[in-house]
């Protein structure tokens, strides 16, 4: 069978990507999702905060996912659930397999890659000391809680300041468990600051900062858990210590992107973000295969998921349409104090109105300026009062001013005035 776009992943980039591409006259369409429900990781956050930028109102996930999901389901985007995909071949063959249909090729004009990200596990940090049950991801005892209707544990600490450890402080705190701690081993928290004030402040939740897991004690369940102090080269400071009575230690150590279908298809990948590289069209190192959302770098907002979605879905039209330009590129890279920026490479002839641009800062600053510069010649300039590396910062740059560069980006903070 054959389809003009596959999406694989129906979380809030795939749902947003299909829609999007179905308005601009993409006709077969399919959203392959290896669970049995599309929404992704949206409808285990029952907590409000999404659809300000994209509806204009404050939602749920679920109320999100929901919103996107009838929008689907209004069309007619063929939706494969509960469906794995095991490889993508040179030819776009997408070879998938589940219980109904059994092993399947379907053959794809064009693909977009919308997987999403995981979480990091306790091997990947490798945290020493006992191997107990009661240690698991944020994330994992969030699906606990508000899908599977379980409690994890009653005396918790978190590992970890991300947003999802943060807003799991207030979830086991609701519940009434006694958290006991967030310990974030960076000077700085890396979650937004509304989630700092509402998930901990408002609940006498500590945060120590600078501090790291020294020790995990327990025979059968957790028991202790030991933290210490660290310098600034990440070091323990012995005499530090802070002993912990805890039976469950939560793991919000950072997520990484989904891309072990991308590496197997020879997709080029950014070491920076463990993502893809792509360009302003949200298209990857292989013609026709497009990626948005967590797949590409972890966001903070999944409205900035939704309309980085949207441009891949107009993306794929003008693809199916052989609309567009691969005449002439340029690259995108990342001076002082940018971890990375998003897209990696453009193609000024194919920017629509306005470039958009998303990065990440690597350390906390104020009273700074966001420069992007050609030859060393600054052609735009965004001034920040704050910055921070949980917080995405995004530019839009006039296709006008692009269009007179004839170089290389690079993207640089420098001091305000």
């Amino acid at each position: 069978m054959c389809y003009d776009l596959i999406v694989i992943g129906g979380g809030p980039a795939g749902l947003a990507s299909a829609y999007e591409a179905k308005k601009q006259g993409v006709e077969k369409i399919l959203i392959i999702e290896r669970d049995k429900e599309l929404g992704g990781i949206l409808n285990q956050c029952i907590h409000n905060g999404f659809g300000l930028h994209t509806f204009k109102e404050e939602l749920t996930g679920p109320e999100y996912a929901e919103r996107f999901i009838d929008m689907i389901n209004a069309t007619d985007i063929e939706v494969k659930l509960d469906t794995m995909v095991l490889e993508i071949d040179n030819e776009k063959n997408v070879h998938v397999v589940n219980t109904i249909d059994g092993y399947m090729i379907l053959k794809a004009k064009s693909i977009i890659l919308s997987m999403g990200c995981r979480e990091r596990t306790r091997g990947a940090i490798a945290i020493p000391g006992d191997r107990p049950s009661g240690v698991l991801t944020a994330g994992a005892a969030q699906r606990y809680i508000n899908m599977e209707g379980y409690m994890p544990g009653k005396e918790v600490l978190i590992l970890g300041s991300g947003d999802i450890g943060l807003i799991m402080a207030r979830r086991m705190t609701l519940e009434g468990a006694k958290v006991k701690g967030v310990i974030e081993l960076m000077p700085y928290s890396n979650g937004l600051n509304r989630n700092i004030v509402q998930c901990l402040n408002d609940y006498n939740i500590p945060l120590y900062l600078s501090h790291t897991v020294t020790d995990i004690i327990g025979r059968d369940r957790l028991e202790k858990v030991i933290i210490a102090k660290v310098d600034k080269k990440g070091k323990i400071i012995k005499g530090t210590e802070i002993e912990f009575d805890v039976d469950t230690l939560l793991l919000s150590v950072g997520l990484i992107p989904e891309n072990e279908l991308s590496t197997k298809a020879g997709i080029d990948k950014d070491i920076r973000t463990n993502g893809l590289i792509v360009s302003e069209s949200m298209e990857t190192s292989i013609r026709g295969v497009f990626a948005c959302g967590n797949v590409l770098h972890v966001h903070d907002l999944v409205d900035f998921v939704t309309e980085e979605a949207k441009r891949a879905g107009r993306s794929v039209a003008k693809y199916l349409r052989n609309e567009l330009d691969y005449s002439n590129y340029l690259h995108v890279k990342n001076g002082k104090s940018i971890k990375y920026v998003i897209p990696q490479k453009i193609n000024i002839q194919a920017i629509e109105d306005n470039l958009t641009m998303l990065m990440r800062v690597d350390n906390i600053y104020h009273n700074k300026k966001i420069v992007v510069k050609c030859d060393k010649t600054a052609i735009a300039q965004f001034n920040r009062k704050h910055l921070a590396p949980s917080e995405m910062e995004k530019v839009i740059i006039s296709k006008s001013i692009i269009e007179k560069v004839k170089g290389d980006l690079v993207v640089s903070l420098e001091d305000g005035e």
